[in-house]
């Protein structure tokens, strides 16, 4: 009798990160072996059926050199708070597009971890569909936007199957008041992860977000069922914090990402094409 083969196995960049961890230590069992990698080694016990490489995401070559048989690639490495773009350039915009040329070589389906930093300057309180105008808030939120429109370029030209995932704020709990609409709950998180493995996909954007009361996000045909926690439990903790403290961070939905190195001296039109009004009323 033929032995069935085996599983091909899950790459899993950013392995070392607070994230990265938590999805270790979730996905890896038996039936499903995973690759983890990081520019530095994991500072925790990996879990069974896991191994890890260390590969540079700037270095294409390292990052095809991690293996040619991947089933799906979940990609959450990347320098994850607002930097200099010169700071973004290698892990966030270099290292997407040699993931994404890997997926291609094998033939794997991409979760890309987006953020909602991609859309941050939406004003607060306005509800957004998944297809709304990118409006980063940063180039921390301009090279996950691109990361956004490289997976619609991989599909449309190579059939590369993703989700994008516009993270929120994924922490054990809500840790100040913008959090009550952007908290993801670790449950959520791995609801979405678990959809996306196993879900047809072709070349989607996800909310990562729970299911909050004051949420500013819909998903009109959400992963797995939907999500599961609500923000709202845990009210009564929250602190303002400094997304609250000045009027640009508490005027947008980037919170104080808006705020760094604002030099407007008047709010931006919230139509990207209002000059066409201008012009026409002229």
């Amino acid at each position: 009798m033929t032995e069935p083969a085996a599983p091909l196995p899950i790459l899993l960049t950013g392995a070392s990160g607070g994230l990265g961890r938590l999805l270790a230590q979730h996905l890896a069992r038996p039936d499903r072996p995973l690759v983890l990698t990081d520019i530095v080694e994991p500072a925790y016990d990996l879990p069974e059926h896991t191994r890890f490489i260390a590969a540079d995401l700037a270095d294409r070559e390292a990052v095809m050199r991690l293996g040619s048989e991947f089933t799906a690639i979940l990609h959450f490495g990347a320098a994850s708070t607002e930097r200099d773009f010169e700071a973004l350039l290698g892990p966030n915009i270099l290292g997407v597009h040699h993931v994404f040329d890997l997926a291609r070589a094998c033939r794997a389906r991409v979760i890309f971890a987006s953020s909602n930093h991609a859309i941050g300057f939406h004003r607060r309180g306005v509800m957004l569909d998944e297809d709304c105008d990118l409006r980063p808030d940063g180039y921390y939120g301009l090279s996950k936007a691109y990361g956004e429109l490289l997976a619609r370029l991989y599909w449309d030209k190579h059939g590369v199957e993703s989700l994008s995932i516009r993270i929120g704020s994924c922490e054990e709990r809500p840790k100040e008041l913008r959090h009550l609409s952007t908290w993801l709950s670790f449950g959520d998180l791995f609801r979405l992860i678990e959809a996306g493995l196993s879900e047809d996909l072709g070349c989607r954007i996800a909310w990562g977000v729970s299911g909050n009361a004051r949420r500013w996000w819909v998903d009109h045909e959400a992963l797995g069922g939907g999500p599961g926690d609500d923000a709202e439990a845990y009210a009564g903790e929250v602190i303002a914090g400094a997304a609250e403290g000045d009027p640009i961070s508490a005027r947008y939905q980037g919170g104080t990402f808006c705020a760094l190195g604002y030099d407007r001296q008047e709010f931006p039109p919230e139509e990207l094409f209002a000059w066409r009004m201008s012009v026409r009323g002229s």
